[in-house]
């Protein structure tokens, strides 16, 4: 398979408050389901960590819970931790715990690592499974492809960026970022604890129709700034998307990036 790189423009919302980001963020994600399940009758969405998944707490106000079509969802990870699924570093555990759980989403539409692979720290092992499962569902057509490429093409994204610039585990300086190939790609020396982990390579996280990058805080306000000056060392400098690739940040996360008039915006919908 080619490398795949879109051209959309990056673009960026500022909001005065995580709360008001959060919202918006929430806004945006119902609105992409009831496109997508109208249209397709199925909405992939894939998930990272960290505060991610506390934002989308916004989603169990009652507009949401009991508006948008849960059993249509298939939820998968960006990027996972190698560890058992019960371990406090868990992308899956995190998700599970905090919103997951709590939306009626059936279990079989959410796509974890391998339980025995994460319990034994097979990184690799993981990443083949992985990736075997993201080609089973395109052949059952749950994903789609990306036009000619082959490439699996996800609705949408939600995604966060490490204050040196990582996005998923796709580090700066480490070869996963030049990966082309595979779907999915591992790490063993990650910079970041825990060191073993998966990751979707950047041509399958470019393929995405939508991709939505939330940064909240002034540790990753230098980042940003790198980023919206093109620093392509930085691997979240690389994202695009299919249709939109759009960044969501707080002041604090935005503090370093010039904006004509100091405008903020409250919202993108």
């Amino acid at each position: 398979m080619a490398s795949v790189l879109t051209k959309t423009k990056r673009r960026k919302v500022v909001f005065p408050t995580k709360k008001e980001l959060a919202e918006a963020m929430a806004e945006y994600t119902a609105t992409l389901s009831a496109k997508f399940c109208k249209e397709r009758d199925y909405f992939t969405v894939v998930l990272s960590g960290g505060d991610l998944i506390s934002w989308l707490s916004e989603l169990l106000e009652p507009k949401y819970l009991e508006s948008i079509e849960w059993s249509k969802w298939h939820i998968f990870w960006v990027d996972e931790r190698v560890v058992p699924w019960d371990d406090k570093d868990s992308n899956y555990k995190l998700a599970i715990d905090g919103f997951l759980s709590k939306v009626p989403i059936p279990i079989a539409n959410i796509y974890a690592i391998d339980q025995d692979c994460a319990a034994l720290g097979d990184a690799k092992g993981a990443a083949i499974l992985y990736e075997e499962c993201i080609k089973r569902l395109v052949n059952r057509n749950i994903i789609r492809t990306y036009k000619s490429s082959g490439f699996p093409q996800f609705d949408l994204q939600l995604l966060g960026m490490g204050p040196d610039g990582h996005m998923a585990s796709l580090f700066p300086g480490h070869y996963q970022i030049n990966e082309k190939s595979s779907l999915v790609t591992y790490i063993t020396n990650s910079p970041k604890l825990p060191p073993k982990r998966i990751t979707f390579t950047l041509p399958v996280i470019n393929c995405a129709s939508y991709n939505l990058m939330a940064v909240c805080d002034e540790a990753q306000a230098d980042a940003v700034a790198k980023v919206f000056k093109n620093d392509l060392d930085l691997p979240a400098a690389r994202l695009t998307a299919d249709t939109e690739a759009i960044w969501y940040l707080d002041q604090a996360a935005a503090s370093k990036i010039p904006t004509p008039k100091g405008r903020i915006f409250s919202t993108c919908i």
